[in-house]
This record gives structure tokens, C-alpha cells and sequence, in this order.
């Protein structure tokens, strides 16, 4: 029987889900992550949960892997030297950038130094027009002169973006075509690749992203591929995309800028699959890590992508799984700031030390030592026991704080988890209210080692009354990638008015990207059946400066005749600016930027839920300790372990659920139902 596995890489833990394909058995794992080799924690952890539970590697069929490993070279600019060539008189474009400032209000804070040093920037005489005909071509003996430049640079990565390549790649590839003869161990990116669409800053910014991440990630997926063909031959390799879609080993190394979000990617397919099994059309996700937390809007299963980014401040215009991120996790410090107000984070105690129960040195109060102390987490600790937890440290952490404020050491620890339940709620509305959706209309879906804990007053705070708690809530991001589908994106850059006209134009770039997704299906080898492929145009009102991302169609296959009349896309466009905005106006003309398909071939085949096995679930606690809810007084509390609860079993609150990866609070007057699937279904008494 064939197993495919999950794999989520984070900061603190490496993540494990495996699922077999016919018996629809189940099983998770954590191991702690390996920084400086990430592809070490891998292999041991899918070595060790194999023999935990007697799955031989050679049946491994698939492995996903979710990574950070560039977001984490752009954050610590630890990627190698980068050159770029590009169109003359373009050559500080970097810099210039656009005239948004990184922050409105501050005038002293600057956009990150390119990562592209002036001197290895180096110019071509060379020009398209805005049709994408020839203007000036550039000479072989200037294009050989620039590849010296680059070669005495020592970039071992090189980007090449010129004015108008989305219209016409021919100078571009002339270039690569030639560099590939005389420098062959330079890496490209061009940006007619990378990101074919216009605005030349957002592709110039990601090509060279692009370019600065292909020497490392090269490196680190050779590393994995060679440990994960040793270990489990058998297992093909995908790698997930910022997009929520699977990629091979080789187009990742081709194209590495597509993973930079793949980790919150991840959490929100796993959620979108969470919210179809337990029948929640409308979700609003909380992954609480040990550091940040993500949150994101699914509505109809159907998680919202956004095309314009930017990771340690670099924009990228690439579909990403539209996420917003806080500074607020399960190491995140309390401290005191000039105003004597308290905070809560953004700084975290990370892996190492940790917090201060860890026993590893860490001495400031963290969001752990926190719920430690309110006796929401047991002494037992994480991973099943195999980490304690000191309660003696945490209080000595927050006895300073305490004493400045002049409270008991737990209302303090209540106290500062409320400041970090604030900071969640505004990063949640954010996504919700502020583009016009009322979170009360919508379910609240906590994973993450840290969601649970804090999700009842998060919902409480939003006026929600209903929330998910998946199965295996710290390894939703893993899931997430098990559940993923092989992925594509193609898109056509093409400015045209939404008229007769303009349909013509649309049916001839549906066209072209048909053939290119036919092309990669056939490279996939993915059978007819499991095909799938999405039509968007990005559209506005003529005038505007910034455009919608408006769905036309969805089909295994589309022709010519799924194109709807000029009429229909303007009223489907006007339904997504009036959702956007608020208003639309249907008299007012509409023009089309860009023409996507995406193109996804589905590799997870769900399975029935495994029946409970009645002879290890008792449903039954297995202690009680006292606990801290919303009062100055503890409350004797029943401990579940959720291993051993009941499919349709229904907890009443007070009452506390611990599991290898979280642990779930439910609060006097609540009550818990697990579902078929495990998941638990968590109802807030009318009293709040």
C-alpha cells in the first residue's frame, strides 16, 4: 500500500503528515528542525516516523515539501553575489523602485539596499517598444562585453531584464543563449520567464529575487533530492509553491522566488481541505507558530490569492496565497515600551533559547510561560512529554513584570496574552472587515502549535460562535501539502478595452496558454481525469491605475466558447469591483492587463475516515488540574487526551484537550464534538 507524505520545515519543528492511499490511515510527527542543513531534519524525521509506525520507505510513492529556505536567505541576505543586466538607462531602477514610502509615517526608514550591488548592474544598448518590435538590437561583440563584466563580477547568479521582454523575450534569450556558451556555471533568471507581465520594476525586483536565490536553492533541493533517493527511491519529490501548487525539484531550482511564501501557502490549503471535511464553507484561518501568526480568508473552500507581495521588503508580483502575518507566537516576549504600556512581541525567543520553561537559558516571559502559568499547558510539556516544561522558570520570568504592575503573576500572564489576542484580532480584520466581510458570517479555524490556546478569545473579540480545530492542528501546514495539487501558472500581458474587439483578443491568448498547458501536462504525465484549468483576467476601470483578478471560467478543458460576451465579463467584473470596493459603475469602460490560466493536475484521492478502534478510546479524562479561564480563580478542570476521544463524543467545558502538537482549551459553558474526521467542532456558549 502507497504512502504519501507531508513535509513542512519551520523555524522551531519539522512537521510530518502521512496518509495511505487505499486504507486512509493516518499518522503525524514532529522532529526538531536542523537550520543550517534543513534537508538533515527531513531525513531523520521521515526515517523515524516510518519506523514509529511500521511504514516501509519503499512505499513511499510521494513526498511534498513546504520550505523556507529562501525566505529565510532574503531575511538574513545570506544568497550569494548576484549580477544583472539590463536595458540602458535602466540601471537604477532598483533603487528607484516606486515613490511609496516602507512606511507612511516614517521618514527616516528606507527600502532595503538592492540586492544587486551598483558596480555588478550593467547596461546593453538594446530596445523594444510597448508592441514588442525591435527598436534597437543589441550587438554580439556589447552582449559579449557585458557577459565579461558579469564574469569579473564572480556572481555566481546572474538577471537579465529588459524594457518591454513580456511582449518580446527575443533579446533576452539572445543574451542567455550566449552567456550559457561563455559562462556556463552563471545561473539565469530572465525576466520573460520569471514574471512575463508588465510594470518593469515589480518584474525587474522579482527576476533578480529570483536570481539571488537559484545558488542556494540549488544547492539545498540537490541535498534533498540525493538523501530522499537513497532513503525511499521509490518517492517522487514536490516542492510547494507560494501559489498553494506543487512544483518538481527542477522548475523550483529554475524558479526558486515561487516558494518564498510556500510555508503560510501550505497552512491555508491544508485549512481550505479542514473546512470541506467538516462542511464550513467560510473560514477564517489562525496558524500560531512560535514566532508569527498567519491568518487568511477561505470562502466557498476557496482560498483568496493575492499578486503582489513582498518578503524582507522586496516586491514580488507572483500568485501568492493572499496571507497577512503578525509578530505574535508562542515565544513572543513581553516587554514594556517608552509609553509604560505592555507589549507583546514582534520579538520572539525563537528555537534558542525559547522560552524561559524550555530550561534552556531563556529568562523573558514569553507567550508560553504565560499559558504555562494559567495551567493551559501541563508540566508534562510538548511532544507528548518528551519536552517538559519548568512552570518554577516561567513564573520567575513574569514575577518582574508582575510586580511592576502591581498584579498576581496570573493576572499578569492573562494580561499579556490579551495584548497578543489584540494584536491578532486587528491583523484578522485586516483581511475581513476592511475589505468588507463581516467575521461573524464566518467560522475561525485555529492550527499551529499555538492557535488553539488563544483562538476562543480571538473569536470572542470578532463576534464569532463557531470554531474548527483540525485533527492534528500543528501539522495543518503539512497536511496542507499532502492535499496539494501539481500546479502551473502561465499569463499573457496584453492591455486591450473589454469590447467585441477585445474578445477576439482574449480567445487568441487563451489559445496560446492552452498550448503551454498542454505542454506541461504532458511533462507531468498527468492523466486526463485528473486535470483542471482556471481562466483569469486582470481588469479595470480605464483610468485606474491597479487592476482585479476577475475568474471567467473552470473546466478540465476550455475552448473559445467558454469566452463569455463582452457584456457578461463586464458584469462579472463590476461584481468583483463592488465586492472589492464597495461600488462599481456599469456605464464606466473596462479594459484587460493580463490573461491567466492555471493549469492543476490533482494528486490526493480522499479516503473515508478511518473507524474508531473501541478497544484503545474511552473518551474518558485521564486527570485534572486547576486552570485559569476569565477569572481571578482557577477552576478544576478535566484533562482529555485527544488521542482517545470518540468520533461524535461531545466535551462540555470547562475542559482541557492535549495532543502531541497543541493543546485546546474549552471554556466553561462550551462545548466540543469531534467529527468523523476527527476534527473538533467547537460551540461558544450564548453567554459570551
Amino acid at each position: 500500500m502507497g504512502w504519501t507524505i507531508g513535509v513542512d520545515v519551520g523555524g522551531t519543528f519539522t512537521d510530518f503528515y502521512a496518509a495511505n492511499d487505499e486504507s486512509g490511515a493516518v499518522h503525524v510527527g514532529k522532529t526538531s528542525s536542523t537550520p543550517s542543513n534543513p534537508a538533515q531534519a527531513i531525513l531523520t524525521g521521515l526515517s523515524d516516523i516510518c519506523k514509529q509506525h511500521d511504514i516501509s520507505l519503499d512505499d513511499i510513492t510521494r513526498l511534498s515539501h513546504g520550505t523556507t529556505v529562501g525566505t529565510n536567505a532574503l531575511i538574513q541576505r545570506s544568497g550569494d553575489t548576484v549580477a544583472l543586466i539590463t536595458t540602458k538607462g535602466f540601471r537604477d531602477l532598483l533603487e528607484i523602485g516606486r515613490q511609496t514610502r516602507p512606511h507612511m509615517y516614517d521618514l527616516q526608514r528606507d527600502h532595503p539596499v538592492p540586492l544587486v550591488d551598483r558596480e555588478n548592474r550593467i547596461e546593453l544598448e538594446e530596445r523594444m517598444d510597448a508592441q514588442g518590435d525591435v527598436v534597437t538590437a543589441p550587438a554580439r561583440e556589447a552582449i559579449e562585453k557585458a557577459i565579461d563584466e558579469v564574469i569579473k563580477t564572480g556572481a555566481t547568479a546572474c538577471a537579465i531584464g529588459f524594457l518591454f521582454a513580456f511582449r518580446n523575450p527575443a533579446h533576452e534569450q539572445l543574451v542567455a543563449e550566449i552567456m550559457r556558451e561563455k559562462a556556463p556555471h552563471i545561473a539565469l533568471s530572465l525576466s520573460s520567464e520569471v514574471q512575463s507581465e508588465f510594470r518593469e520594476y515589480e518584474r525587474l525586483s522579482t527576476t533578480v529575487l529570483n536570481a539571488y536565490l537559484q545558488p542556494i536553492m540549488s544547492k539545498y533541493l540537490q541535498t534533498l533530492e540525493d538523501g530522499v533517493s537513497r532513503q525511499a527511491a521509490s518517492a517522487t519529490l514536490g516542492i510547494n509553491q507560494s501559489s498553494g501548487g506543487l512544483m518538481s525539484p527542477q522548475r523550483s531550482r529554475e524558479l526558486p522566488v515561487r516558494t518564498a511564501l510556500s510555508g503560510p501557502a501550505a497552512g491555508a490549503v491544508g485549512a481550505a481541505h479542514v473546512a470541506r471535511q467538516a462542511d464550513r464553507h467560510n473560514i477564517i484561518t489562525l496558524d500560531i507558530g512560535g514566532t508569527s501568526a498567519d491568518v487568511a480568508l477561505i470562502r466557498n473552500f476557496e482560498v483568496d490569492v493575492a499578486f503582489d507581495r513582498d518578503v524582507a521588503g522586496f516586491p514580488i508580483r507572483l500568485p501568492s496565497v493572499d496571507v497577512e502575518t503578525v509578530g505574535a507566537g508562542g515565544g513572543s516576549i513581553a516587554w514594556f515600551d517608552r509609553d509604560g504600556l505592555l507589549k507583546m512581541g514582534p520579538v520572539s525567543a525563537g528555537a534558542t533559547p525559547g522560552p524561559a520553561c524550555y530550561g534552556q537559558g531563556g529568562e523573558r516571559p514569553t507567550v508560553t510561560d504565560a499559558n504555562l502559568l494559567l495551567g493551559r499547558l501541563s508540566t508534562r510539556g510538548l511532544l507528548d512529554g518528551d519536552m517538559g516544561l519548568d512552570a518554577d522558570l516561567s513564573r520567575a520570568a513574569y514575577q518582574p513584570i508582575a510586580d511592576e504592575l502591581g498584579f498576581s503573576v496570573e493576572k499578569t500572564a492573562r494580561g499579556a496574552l490579551g495584548v497578543m489576542v489584540a494584536n491578532m484580532v486587528r491583523t484578522i480584520r485586516t483581511i475581513s472587515v476592511e475589505r468588507g466581510h463581516d467575521p461573524r458570517e464566518f467560522v475561525l479555524m485555529p492550527f499551529g502549535g499555538a492557535g488553539p490556546l488563544h483562538a476562543r478569545d480571538v473569536a470572542i473579540s470578532l463576534g464569532m460562535r463557531e470554531m474548527v480545530v483540525p485533527a492534528a492542528p500543528g501539522i495543518v501546514c503539512a497536511q496542507g501539502l499532502l492535499v496539494s495539487d501539481l500546479k502551473e501558472d502561465f499569463v499573457v500581458s496584453r492591455r486591450f478595452a473589454l469590447n467585441d474587439a477585445g474578445i477576439k483578443i482574449l480567445r487568441d491568448a487563451l489559445a496560446y496558454l492552452n498550448k503551454r498547458a498542454a505542454i506541461w501536462f504532458k511533462q507531468e504525465k498527468a492523466p486526463a481525469d485528473v486535470r483542471m484549468l482556471q481562466l483569469v483576467v486582470d481588469a479595470r476601470y480605464v483610468g485606474q491605475n491597479f487592476e482585479l483578478a476577475v475568474p471567467i471560467a473552470s473546466a478540465p478543458s476550455l475552448g473559445t466558447t467558454d469566452i463569455r460576451s463582452a457584456n457578461e465579463l463586464h458584469i462579472l467584473f463590476c461584481d468583483s469591483h463592488e465586492t472589492a470596493y464597495g461600488y462599481a459603475s456599469p456605464d464606466d469602460g473596462v479594459e484587460i492587463v493580463n490573461v491567466r490560466l492555471s493549469a492543476s493536475a490533482r494528486l490526493f484521492k480522499e479516503s473515508d475516515p478511518v473507524a474508531d478502534d473501541a478497544s484503545v478510546l474511552d473518551g474518558k479524562p485521564r486527570e485534572h488540574r486547576s486552570v485559569f479561564f476569565n477569572d481571578d480563580e482557577a477552576v478544576e478542570t478535566a484533562v482529555y487526551s485527544r488521542a482517545e476521544l470518540i468520533s461524535g463524543q461531545t466535551i462540555n467545558g470547562p475542559a482541557i484537550i492535549e495532543q502531541l502538537d497543541t493543546t485546546t482549551p474549552v471554556y466553561p459553558g462550551d462545548s466540543a464534538t469531534v467529527t468523523p474526521h476527527r476534527h473538533l467542532i467547537i460551540t461558544i456558549g450564548e453567554g459570551e
